[in-house]
């Protein structure tokens, strides 16, 4: 496969001891854009136009605020961001504040509701967005086009693959649908034969080392080994949710 962009992340990602290499992808992935947003990209005006109209969501608004790379760009960014936003939404504001004035020829504003409603909407919408979430989803669905690829066409990678030990519930719903999209009847057989014997394996070994942390603060097995569950909550934590903040 020529593109070389997507597939050597890819091989690095199944040959590292990532517990999800997927989230071990998007880790890379998010890392590189927020240094790209902060760089001298934030300053180009086509970056800018995206900038104020889409934004960040609030994860990467404060991880762009954390990194202390280039906080007066920033600022800028905020600024332009925020001057969009007062002329998007202050309209749609004032247009959601119900008419108080009752009479007989006016009556109640019977649709007062619906204005509300339609606000609290686009404030979400505009909260909601977010140029970086964006991008890795495109990334991410670049990334699994390419594990399918090379589980079909690369043995070695193949081995890789089989050898890992599950994924995250978010992404191994990416690589369901992402098979349920690409893959014939076939390959979806042949991959999720692979896929659900390691993530069952998985996820019932998991279940026991959780079991066992908390059969630890029984009396009765205080001198027992602990075995494999002393780090079992974050890492059932990230498992079930890819967090990666638990270190």
């Amino acid at each position: 496969m020529k593109d070389k962009i997507y597939t050597i992340p890819v091989h690095d990602a199944y040959l590292s001891d990532a517990a999800c290499p997927l989230c071990e992808l998007e880790k890379a992935a998010e890392k590189n854009l927020l240094e790209y947003y902060l760089g001298p990209a934030m300053m180009e005006p086509d970056i800018r136009v995206t900038t104020n109209d889409k934004g960040f969501c609030r994860d990467h608004w404060k991880r762009l605020y954390l990194s202390e790379e280039n906080r007066l760009g920033l600022g800028l960014v905020l600024h332009t961001h925020i001057d969009d936003l007062c002329k998007n939404l202050g309209t749609i504001l004032d247009k959601s504040v119900p008419d108080k004035r009752k009479g007989m020829f006016n009556g109640k504003d019977k649709s007062y509701r619906q204005r509300i409603e339609k606000a609290a909407e686009a404030v979400e919408a505009r909260a909601g967005s977010c140029l970086i979430c964006d991008r890795i989803a495109y990334t991410m669905d670049r990334y699994i086009e390419v594990i399918f690829y090379q589980f079909f066409h690369e043995p070695e990678f193949r081995q890789h693959f089989a050898a890992k030990n599950g994924y995250c519930l978010p992404h191994l719903a990416d690589l369901l649908r992402g098979a349920a999209k690409r893959l014939d009847q076939d390959e979806a057989a042949q991959l999720l034969a692979v896929l659900t014997a390691q993530q069952n394996g998985t996820m019932n070994k998991l279940r026991e080392d959780v079991e066992w942390f908390t059969l630890k603060f029984d009396y009765r097995n205080a001198k027992a080994d602990w075995k494999n569950s002393k780090d079992a909550l974050p890492r059932a934590i990230q498992r079930l949710t890819g967090c990666r903040d638990l270190e």
